[in-house]
C-alpha cells in the first residue's frame, strides 16, 4: 500500500487566508500531500480523504459537477437535435435532399472552430462565471429560433452563431475542472462531465419521440417542437450557472464556499503543482509553441474526436431508417449505443484513476482498438445483422475517453496557467478544424447509410490514436525523468 506522505501546507501557498484558516491548514491531518489509498478509493476518491476536505469535495462535486454536466447536456442536446430533427421530418419538409446536412454540420463546426482558442483565453482574464453562463443563454436563446427556419441558408446561419457560442463551453469546463480537483480526482469528474453528451444523446432519442406526437400543435411539425422544448429545457439551467458558479480558487467568491474552503482550495492546488493565473506574454507564446505538448495533445484530440461519432452523421438511425423502422425505433434504439458509451466513460475513468494508478494511456488503447474491430467490420458491410447491431452499439465506446485526453493535458501542462488554457483549447479547436472538411469528403449523407469511405478511414484513425498515446506516455515520461534530474543537482 503505498504510504501516506503528509506535509503541512505552508501559509504562503494560500492568499488572503486569515490567521484562522492557516491554522487549520497548517494541520497536517487535512490535506495529505500524496492522498492515502485503501480499497475504498476504488469506489470514490474521497473516501479517504480528512472530513474537512471531504466536507469541500461534497459541496464543490455538488456545483461543479451539476453545472459542468447540466451545461454539456444541454449543449449537446441541442448539437445532437439537429440530427434528430433531420430524419424525423425535417429533411422531407424543407426538401433538404442534398447534401444539405454535411453543410448545416460544416457551418455549426466554423462558428465553433472560431471561438474556441480565444474564449479560453478570455476565461484566463474574465470571470468564468460570468462568461459561460452569457454565452449558455446565447445558444439557448438561438436554438429556439431554429423552428421558424424555412430555407437551408437560414439553418445555416442560425448554426454558426448557435456553435460561436457554444464553442467557450466545453473546453472551458474543463479548464475550470482542471483548476479544483488533483490528480486521484480529476479523470473521474472529467468522465462524468463528458458522459453527459451521451445522455444528452439519448435523452434527444427520447424526446424526438415525445415531440414527434405533437406534430400540427399550434401549427408546428413535430421535429420544430424538439427544438422549442431544448430552449425551454435549456434556458433555466444556463441562467441558474450566474449564481452557482464558482470561477477558479484564487479569483472565486462563490457565496456557498467558506474562506477555510477558499484557503484549501488553493492549498491543493499548491500542492499539485497548478500554476495560478498569469500574463500571455511574448515569451510564454514562444515556449508554448516551441514544446512538444501543444502538437503531441492536439493530435491525440484529433483523433479521438474525428474516430468517433460518424462525423456528425446519424449512421446508425439512417441505417435503421433504410431498413424501414420506424420514427420511435429510429431515434430510440440507437440510444442504447449511447447507453453502453456512458458505461465505458465510467470505467475508463475509475481504471485510470486506480487500477491503472493515474496512467491515462490504456483505456485510449483498448478503445482504439475496439474502434479498429468495429470499424473494419461495418466498412465490410454485408455481415450478418446481429454482428452489425454490435458494431453500431459498440462504436460509440472510444467517446468516454475524451475526458481522459483532458485530464492528461492538465496534468503535463499543469505548471503553466495560460498553457494549460490554450492547449486545452487549442485540442478541441484542431479537432473541429479536421471535423469541418473530413466528414464532407468520408460522411457524405449521399453515401448513406453504408459510408464505405467514413468507416475504413476510421480504421486508421484509431490506429493512430494509439500510435499517439504510447509517444505522449514516452514523452511526457522523458520530460518528467529530465525534470527529476535538474531537481537533484
Amino acid at each position: 500500500m503505498e504510504t501516506d506522505k503528509k506535509k503541512p501546507i505552508s501559509p504562503t501557498a494560500v492568499d488572503g487566508a486569515d490567521s484562522t484558516n492557516q491554522s487549520i491548514l497548517e494541520d497536517s491531518a487535512i490535506i495529505a500531500a500524496d492522498p492515502k489509498k485503501t480499497w475504498r478509493s476504488y469506489i470514490w476518491d474521497t473516501f479517504d480523504k480528512s472530513p474537512e476536505e471531504r466536507r469541500f469535495l461534497f459541496k464543490l462535486d455538488a456545483v461543479v459537477l451539476t453545472l459542468a454536466s447540466l451545461g454539456y447536456f444541454i449543449k449537446y442536446l441541442d448539437q445532437v437535435n439537429i440530427n434528430s430533427a433531420f430524419v424525423s421530418g425535417m429533411k422531407e419538409d424543407l426538401g433538404l435532399y442534398g447534401n444539405e446536412l454535411n453543410y448545416i454540420t460544416m457551418a455549426w463546426t466554423v462558428g465553433y472552430v472560431i471561438g474556441e482558442i480565444p474564449s479560453n483565453m478570455i476565461l484566463t482574464k474574465v470571470r468564468p462565471s460570468i462568461w459561460i453562463p452569457a454565452l449558455e443563454v446565447t445558444w439557448s436563446v438561438l436554438t429556439i429560433l431554429l423552428a421558424k427556419c424555412q430555407t437551408a441558408t437560414q439553418i445555416y446561419v442560425l448554426r454558426f452563431f448557435i456553435g460561436l457560442a457554444e464553442s467557450a463551453f466545453y473546453p472551458g469546463m474543463q479548464y475550470v475542472i482542471g483548476s479544483w480537483y488533483r490528480k486521484d480526482e480529476l479523470a473521474k469528474r472529467s468522465c462524468i462531465f463528458h458522459s453527459s453528451s451521451a445522455i444528452g444523446t439519448m435523452f434527444s432519442g427520447y424526446l424526438i419521440t415525445a415531440t414527434y406526437k405533437l406534430e400540427g400543435v399550434g401549427g408546428y411539425h413535430g421535429w420544430q417542437w424538439l427544438f422549442i422544448i431544448n430552449t425551454v429545457i435549456s434556458l433555466p439551467i444556463a441562467i441558474s450557472g450566474f449564481f452557482f458558479f464558482p470561477d477558479v480558487p484564487e479569483i472565486t467568491t462563490a457565496w456557498w464556499l467558506t474562506p477555510e474552503d477558499i484557503a484549501m482550495a488553493n492549498s491543493r492546488m499548491a500542492l499539485e503543482g497548478r500554476a495560478k493565473r498569469g500574463k500571455y506574454t511574448k515569451t510564454k507564446f514562444k515556449k508554448i509553441f516551441s514544446s512538444w505538448r501543444l502538437y503531441a495533445l492536439v493530435l491525440l484530440y484529433i483523433f479521438f474526436n474525428n474516430g468517433s461519432g460518424y462525423g456528425g452523421q446519424p449512421a446508425f438511425s439512417l441505417w435503421l431508417k433504410s431498413e424501414g423502422r420506424s420514427i420511435s425505433e429510429i431515434n430510440t434504439f440507437p440510444t442504447i449505443a449511447s447507453a453502453v458509451s456512458i458505461v465505458f466513460t465510467y470505467v475508463y475513468a475509475w481504471s485510470s484513476d486506480t487500477i491503472f494508478e493515474g496512467a491515462r494511456w490504456p483505456p485510449m488503447v483498448f478503445a482504439g482498438l475496439v474502434n479498429i474491430a468495429t470499424n473494419a467490420s461495418l466498412a465490410v458491410w454485408d455481415i450478418p445483422v446481429g454482428w452489425k447491431w454490435a458494431s453500431f452499439v459498440l462504436g460509440g465506446i472510444s467517446s468516454g475517453v475524451s475526458g481522459l485526453t483532458f485530464a492528461w493535458a492538465h496534468e503535463i501542462c499543469g505548471d503553466d496557467n495560460e498553457e494549460r488554457a490554450f492547449v486545452t483549447a487549442a485540442m478541441n479547436e484542431m479537432a473541429y478544424v479536421v471535423q469541418a472538411w473530413l466528414p464532407l469528403i468520408i460522411w457524405q449523407q449521399v453515401d448513406s447509410p453504408r459510408y464505405q469511405k467514413g468507416f475504413i478511414t476510421m480504421v486508421f484513425v484509431a490506429a493512430s490514436l494509439i500510435a499517439t498515446a504510447l509517444t505522449i506516455r514516452y514523452l511526457h515520461r522523458r520530460e518528467v525523468a529530465k525534470k527529476g534530474q535538474l531537481a537533484s543537482v
